[in-house]
């Protein structure tokens, strides 16, 4: 079957998840797949592949949540996401969920030995200056700076280190809630999508030079 042309993710890919909030369960998800198709995964599927001659392999995740560590048993998730990868774990991200869209990208996991790397990077004057700057810049044309942060600065690390915000992460990433503007329906979310992306790239440029690919497995991470 031929992938739709991406025109635009219809405003009841948001209806969807907002009632799916309120109906978290297996049969209103299966009396509402044709709706899940047709709304939210076919959608998100066209978009992706419209972007990935520029940003990489496209990957729509299931809508199923992974129970198997979790203490919430509700079935599904409640957004729909998909990332086009540079490498495993770092690239370009989008999402269509109960408040909108959401665009963004960065370094969604770190296995020991890109963490190991990343601090290594970000304790380095140029690179790390680099990275604040580029992290800097985002935040101040509206991205959200986020990921999995360590509560206190990692062991060995001085407390009036110029970058001791960076190396509390364990992960980087960057984002713009977009809520439901009149473009996301439209054609023009292509566009929009890839300006979004562009902003991110020095980001994940940066994540892939410095960090590169993973060389252990993705356990649990050191401090």
């Amino acid at each position: 079957m031929s992938t739709p042309r991406a025109g635009g993710i219809p405003a009841d890919a948001v209806a969807f998840y907002a009632e799916l909030v309120q109906h978290n369960e297996r049969a209103w998800f299966q009396a509402n797949k044709a709706r899940y198709a047709a709304s939210v995964r076919e959608p998100l599927v066209a978009l992706t592949d419209a972007l990935a001659d520029e940003f990489g392999e496209p990957k729509v995740f299931r809508p199923q949540r992974n129970l198997r560590f979790s203490a919430d048993r509700t079935p599904y998730k409640d957004s729909q996401g998909a990332i086009l990868q540079v490498v495993e774990g770092l690239g370009y991200y989008v999402s269509v969920g109960p408040d909108g869209l959401t665009t963004g990208g960065g370094m969604m996991h770190l296995s020991p030995d890109q963490l190991r790397r990343f601090r290594a990077a970000v304790d380095a004057v140029d690179s790390g200056e680099q990275l604040a700057g580029i992290v800097e810049s985002l935040r101040r044309q509206g991205f959200g700076i986020g990921g999995e942060v360590l509560r206190s600065r990692p062991r060995g690390v001085p407390a009036d280190h110029p970058r001791v915000d960076l190396l509390a992460h364990k992960s980087l990433i960057v984002w713009v809630d977009h809520g439901t503007p009149a473009w996301m329906s439209t054609p023009q979310v292509v566009t929009t999508v890839r300006a979004q992306w562009r902003l991110v790239r020095p980001v994940v440029e940066w994540v892939a030079e410095h960090v590169g690919d993973a060389q252990e497995p993705h356990t649990s991470l050191p401090r």
